[in-house]
């Protein structure tokens, strides 16, 4: 009944950006088993996007993929924050140093304010890494996570 009463998420895509984003995911997992999501909110809820990040990653369940390797693209747009956070299985065979020059490289295309080109920028990477180490195999390998955006309030 106070349904009408929620606040629904703000837009920060447009729609053609939305779907551009979407597809960068379902690109960057159609060669691997790797899973990558994309979370979106207006305000980190905690100091560290980081800590938020893996917050997120474990309400979302991405902690429980087969090979532990789901990666997480955190952003809180009006807090000019973002995180990137990989699952254990692809965080040992990558490790803090690609992490850390994914997200250099995402801030970089942020501040010459190309946004959408960023996210897709680093989408493919992430990809690129997963399909490095954990390539496709079609025996056994499922989509295991959503491939949509999901926005926090």
């Amino acid at each position: 009944m106070f349904g009408i009463f929620k606040k629904s998420p703000k837009a920060y895509f447009s729609a053609e950006e939305n779907d551009a984003i979407v597809a960068a995911i379902r690109k960057a997992e159609q060669r691997t088993s790797g899973e990558v999501r994309v979370y979106v909110e207006g305000k980190c809820k905690l100091v560290n996007p980081v800590h938020r990040a893996k917050e997120i990653f474990v309400k979302l369940k991405m902690d429980q993929t087969d090979a532990r390797n789901g990666v997480l693209l955190y952003l809180a747009m009006e807090d000019r924050q973002l995180a990137v956070w990989g699952d254990d299985g692809i965080h040992q065979r990558v490790g803090d140093e690609f992490w850390n020059k994914e997200v250099a490289v995402m801030i970089s295309e942020f501040h010459q304010k190309h946004f959408l080109e960023g996210i897709v920028h680093i989408i493919g990477d992430i990809g690129e890494a997963l399909v490095t180490h954990f390539p496709y195999d079609a025996t056994r390998d499922k989509n295991e996570l959503p491939d949509d955006i999901v926005f926090g309030k």
